[in-house]
C-alpha cells in the first residue's frame, strides 16, 4: 500500500516522503491484523488532502492532513504539507509550527528548510530566516547569495560584502552579485571601496574590458575625470578594437580640446554594432551641439548622421528627425520620422510629426489620408480634426472641412489657441464656399480669442 502511496506523491509533485516511511512495509506480506485498513484509510485521506489542495480548498486539505497525522504521526511530509496549507490560510503561527515539526522529523531535508526559509522571509522575520539559510548554504551556492541578500535586508552590509567576496573568489564575477555590491556601496556611500574593488579586478584580470568600463564610469561619477581618462586610454592600449571605450573617450577629447580625436571616437560609436541605440543618440546629440558651436565640423556631423541612417531603431530615427527639423531640413526630418513610424505604427507622437510635416511640405493628399486614418484610432484628439480640416481646405474641399472642424470643436478643452485655429480654418472654408458673412463671423471669433492670449 505504501509503495503505491509513494507513487501518488511523486505524481503530485511531492518528492519528499522519506524512504524510511515506505521501506518499513513488507509489500509481499499479507496483513494479519487491521493495519491494512489503516493504510487504506491513510491513503484515502492523503488523496483527499492533495485533491483539496489542488483546487485551493485549503481548509479541507488541513482537515484531511490532520486525519493522516492521527493515523501516523511519523511521516514528515504531512507536516510539510500542513504548514503550506496553513500558510495559504494565513494561519501563520500554525504554519510555522507544522514546518518546524517536519524539519524536526527530517532535519536534513533541503525542501523543508527552504519552505521555512521562504516563510520567514515573507513574514519579515529575518533573524529566523538567517538561521535557516545558514543551514541551506551547504546544499547549493545559490543559498549563499541568498545569505548576502538577507544580510543586506538586515543592514549588515559588511557581512554581505564578505559573502559576495567569497562567492566572487570561488565562482567568478556575476551580474547579480555586482548589482548587490553596487547597491551596498550606494547605500553606504562607500565610493572609495567601490573604486578600490574595481581597481583590484583590473589587477587580477587586466584583459577584461568590462572592468575598465566600470572603473571609467565610477571615476567619472566621483569627479575623478583625469583618472577616468587615463583608464580609458589604458583600455585602448590593451584593446585597440574596443568600441565601447569611445563612449567615454569622445567626451574626454572634447574637454581636452582635441576635436579631431573626439570626432573619430564619435564616428566609431555611431557605427558600432555593440553600442545601444539610446547611447548612440546621446552621442549624436552631443555631436550636433558641438557642430553648432564649431560649424567647420558640420561635414563630419553630416557623415555621422549618414552612418546612423538606415538603422532599425525608432528612437535613433526619431532623434535624427528632430535634428533635421531643428536644422530646417523638413524633407529629411519627414524621411526619418516616417521610417521610425514604420517601426512604431502606434506611436502618436511620431504620427503627429509626420502629419504636420505633410502639411508643411504641401503633401495635402497624404496629410488628409493620414489624419482620417488616425481619427479612427484617436477620435477625441482635436489636433487631428484641425489638421484634417486644414488638408480639406488646401484640397479645395471646404464642405468636408466644415464638417470635420465642427466635430473637432467639441473636443477642445481650455485651449484658446487651438480654438482660434479652428475658427480660422472655418472662416477659410466658408470663404471658399462664397459665404462671406459666416467667414467674417468665424474670423472675428478667431481674432477675439487671439487677443485674449
Amino acid at each position: 500500500m505504501k509503495h503505491r502511496l509513494y507513487i501518488v506523491l511523486f505524481f503530485f509533485g511531492i518528492f519528499l516522503v522519506p524512504q524510511g516511511y515506505y521501506a518499513q512495509v513488507d509489500f509481499n506480506k499479507t496483513p494479519d491484523d487491521d493495519l491494512g485498513n489503516v493504510e487504506d484509510q491513510f491513503q484515502e485521506c492523503f488523496y483527499e488532502a492533495m485533491k483539496q489542495k489542488g483546487i485551493e480548498n485549503y481548509d479541507r486539505a488541513v482537515e484531511s492532513l490532520l486525519k493522516c497525522i492521527e493515523l501516523d504521526q511519523s511521516v514528515p511530509v504531512l507536516y510539510f504539507e500542513l504548514g503550506k496549507s496553513y500558510s495559504k490560510l494565513k494561519n501563520f503561527g500554525a504554519a510555522e509550527d507544522a514546518l518546524k515539526k517536519a524539519i524536526d522529523k527530517d532535519p536534513d531535508n533541503e525542501w523543508f528548510l527552504d519552505e521555512l526559509y521562504g516563510f520567514y522571509i515573507l513574514q519579515n522575520e529575518y533573524d529566523k530566516a538567517l538561521k535557516i539559510v545558514k543551514q541551506l548554504v551547504k546544499y547549493h551556492p545559490d543559498y549563499k547569495e541568498d545569505l548576502a541578500s538577507l544580510y543586506m535586508r538586515m543592514e549588515k552590509y559588511n557581512d554581505a560584502l564578505k559573502i559576495l567576496d567569497e562567492l566572487d573568489a570561488v565562482h567568478g564575477i556575476s551580474l547579480s552579485r555586482d548589482i548587490k555590491r553596487n547597491s551596498i556601496y550606494e547605500l553606504t556611500g562607500r565610493k572609495k571601496d567601490q573604486i578600490k574593488n574595481l581597481e583590484q579586478r583590473i589587477d587580477d584580470n587586466p584583459e577584461k574590458e568590462s572592468n575598465y568600463l566600470a572603473l571609467i564610469y565610477r571615476y567619472s561619477q566621483n569627479n575623478q575625470k583625469e583618472k577616468a581618462f587615463e583608464t580609458a586610454k589604458e583600455l585602448l592600449k590593451i584593446n585597440p578594437n574596443s568600441q565601447k571605450v569611445h563612449l567615454a573617450l569622445y567626451k574626454f577629447y572634447l574637454d581636452e580640446d582635441e576635436p579631431e580625436k573626439a570626432i573619430e571616437s564619435m564616428k566609431i560609436v555611431v557605427k558600432s554594432t555593440q553600442i545601444k541605440p539610446e547611447a548612440k543618440l546621446k552621442v549624436l546629440t552631443d555631436f550636433v551641439n558641438f557642430a553648432g558651436e564649431n560649424p567647420e565640423y558640420e561635414p563630419d556631423l553630416m557623415e555621422a548622421t549618414t552612418l546612423v541612417e538606415g538603422t532599425n531603431n525608432s528612437k535613433t530615427l526619431s532623434g535624427l528627425g528632430q535634428y533635421y527639423l531643428a536644422k530646417g531640413n523638413k524633407a529629411k526630418a519627414l524621411e526619418n520620422f516616417e521610417a521610425a513610424l514604420k517601426l512604431e505604427p502606434n506611436n502618436f507622437g511620431l504620427s503627429k510629426n509626420v502629419m504636420l510635416l505633410y502639411l508643411d511640405l504641401n503633401k495635402f493628399d497624404l496629410a488628409n489620408e493620414k489624419t482620417r486614418k488616425a481619427l479612427e484610432n484617436y477620435p477625441s484628439q482635436p489636433l487631428l480634426y484641425l489638421m484634417c480640416g486644414v488638408s480639406y481646405n488646401e484640397l479645395n474641399k471646404p464642405q468636408e472641412a466644415i464638417e470635420i472642424l465642427e466635430i473637432g470643436l467639441d473636443y477642445i478643452i481650455d485651449d484658446t489657441k487651438m480654438e482660434s485655429d479652428f475658427y480660422t480654418q472655418l472662416s477659410k472654408a466658408h470663404a471658399l464656399l462664397g459665404n462671406t458673412t459666416k467667414a467674417k463671423t468665424f474670423s472675428d471669433k478667431a481674432k477675439q480669442l487671439q487677443n485674449t492670449n
